[in-house]
């Protein structure tokens, strides 16, 4: 399985989200709230805005996001964040 980066903020992963139809809705205090729909459903998801993000937080994103794009986590981390 790829690595997953331990460097990322949550500024550059909702920028990174931007290819996946993510759009920026709100930013309250310290967290960034992204809404994305795609097959007539919509998906959100709230990522904070840390440098960098704890690595368990950021698991859990992206296996939030893996199972909403219907993806393999390892294909995600890949397109997300190159091999």
């Amino acid at each position: 399985m790829p690595k997953i980066p331990r460097d990322i903020s949550g500024s550059k992963l909702a920028q990174l989200l931007d290819k996946y139809g993510y759009e920026i809705k709100r930013e309250t205090g310290s967290h960034i709230r992204l809404v994305s729909e795609i097959r007539g459903k919509e998906h959100k998801i709230t990522i904070p805005d840390h440098t960098p993000i704890k690595i368990g937080t950021l698991n859990n994103i992206l296996n939030d996001l893996a199972n909403y794009l219907k993806i393999d986590k390892k294909d995600l981390i890949d397109e997300l964040f190159g091999k």
